[in-house]
């Protein structure tokens, strides 16, 4: 069974939300918390969730610094932000703090488990609303600066490989399968490159990827 933790401080929908994960196969809530502090109290290194969905406005720690904070410390762990917020700002935001997935809270119950298999298959989740935030936020920053020229220049063949196929849609396994190295090796092609890129999340690989022109006529 796949764990997954709710992290929100409106009791009744997390309610709903248990209620609603827990009637998908294959998926289990592990435990729910108010905002990022408790979550943070919660979480057993033994038995940690393959899935956190986390809410962006709640006190004392909020979605942001609850994302940043398990993106330095559980980088496994795969964030589904469920928030009213849908402002551009926000969803980049989120991204960039290491989510993986970004919903607003009126969604459809099936986009939801959607959003969940995409996590788990594929590794992201991304829908048309955070397209669009991402191609707008590209378009506003579509010139890569010097520095940015530089650490993409200073990659080698098969960094720059595994980051074309690494803005595609396909699993690890895929990417694996294709670059022809052992499944244990994506990992650390994609550690290495978060540290010489400078970025924490698959979106912001992508990003760089679209500025440099990385991948445009291969895959």
């Amino acid at each position: 069974m796949t764990k997954i933790v709710l992290v929100d401080d409106h009791v009744l929908l997390r309610n709903g939300l248990v209620s609603l994960i827990n009637s998908f196969p294959d998926y289990t809530v592990l435990f729910e918390a108010n905002n990022g502090k408790q979550f943070v109290k919660q979480l057993d290194p033994e038995n940690l969730p393959e899935i956190v969905i986390l809410d962006i406005t709640m006190p004392e720690m909020n979605g942001y610094e609850t994302a940043l904070w398990l993106t330095n410390h559980y980088p496994q762990i795969k964030i589904l932000a469920l928030t009213m917020l849908s402002d551009e700002r926000s969803i980049i935001r989120m991204f960039k703090n290491g989510a993986k997935g970004f919903l607003l809270k009126d969604c459809r119950p099936q986009e939801l488990k959607a959003a969940l298999d995409g996590l788990m298959h594929k590794g992201v989740y991304l829908n048309r609303v955070t397209c669009d935030s991402i191609i707008h936020n590209f378009q506003s920053t579509n010139s890569a600066d010097d520095e940015e020229q530089k650490m993409v220049n200073e990659l080698d063949e098969k960094e720059k490989e595994f980051l074309a196929l690494y803005c595609t849609e396909k699993t690890h396994r895929e990417i694996a399968e294709v670059m022809g190295v052992p499944l244990r090796v994506i990992d650390n092609f994609r550690d290495l490159l978060y540290q010489k890129l400078q970025v924490s999340s698959r979106v912001g690989l992508a990003l760089i990827a679209m500025r440099n022109n990385i991948g445009d006529s291969v895959y």
